[in-house]
């Protein structure tokens, strides 16, 4: 039987890790830090010795010590002379990183990941717009008054008003001229976008009240009132956030 003869049963199918993408280095990490997060493997104890973790992925020594390296920049694992590569503590996770924040907010009933991202948000941005009040020009107040107006007429289309708003907050935050706060807030919402528990729900409701903040930021913006448009912001990330958030818990951290 030739090549192009042989039956679907003779011809031998790859493990799934042979079949993930072409980086299978990173393929690897993802799955070690899911794992890691989920306190399969707990702070304080030795990760699986090489061996173990290449037949466990299918995967060379090489493959896995990249991806250890990588985990180690991370900040999940520390690699001690003669005790082997170490699980830290959550305290030394960077969670910046996409694969660290991602695997957090699965496994965080409490929505305290969440929160903590909302605070932060709240913390920059309404520093951001306290700056823009200040040094915002003509066009950028008359770009964020066409963005809320634009808002005002989709509020019955949720998905078309999110990137709407999303352009509002970076006009914003572009006008402050910090790009390192910048940085952060759009790293931060990059990882949660698309996370179902923190866009929550999506009702037209939502979207009106939402605009309201919106314009009282711009409005405190346009009269060039710093300490206003940094409060209207601060408002309103917090409200908007509360109203979407379905989780049970006090949220702590959003009090001040």
């Amino acid at each position: 039987m030739t090549a192009s003869q042989e039956s679907p049963e003779s011809v031998a199918i790859p493990p799934a890790w042979v079949r993930r993408p072409a980086n299978l280095a990173r393929a690897v990490t993802a799955e070690l830090v899911e794992r890691i997060v989920r306190g399969v493997h707990p702070p304080g104890t030795p990760l699986p010795a090489e061996p173990a973790l290449c037949e466990t992925f299918l995967v060379s020594r090489t493959v896995v010590r990249e991806a250890v390296k990588i985990l180690q920049e991370k900040g999940l694992v520390q690699v001690r002379q003669g005790t082997g590569t170490m699980v830290t503590a959550p305290a030394m996770w960077n969670m910046l990183d996409e694969f660290v924040l991602e695997a957090a907010i699965a496994v965080d009933e409490s929505l305290a990941i969440l929160d903590d991202v909302v605070v932060t948000r709240r913390v920059l941005e309404s520093d951001m717009a306290n700056v823009a009040a200040r040094v915002a020009g003509e066009d950028t107040v008359e770009r964020l008054r066409a963005l809320v107006d634009r808002m005002d007429e989709l509020v019955d289309d949720p998905v078309t008003y999110a990137g709407v708003d999303r352009a509002f907050h970076d006009t914003i935050m572009q006008a402050s001229g910090n790009r390192i706060a910048r940085g952060v807030v759009r790293s931060l919402e990059n990882q949660v976008i698309n996370t179902a528990r923190y866009m929550g729900k999506t009702e037209r409701a939502m979207c009106v009240a939402s605009n309201l903040g919106h314009r009282r930021v711009y409005e405190r913006i346009a009269a060039h009132d710093p300490d206003g448009a940094a409060e209207a912001m601060f408002t309103h990330i917090t409200d908007a956030w509360l109203v979407r958030r379905n989780g049970p818990g006090d949220p702590l951290r959003l009090r001040r």
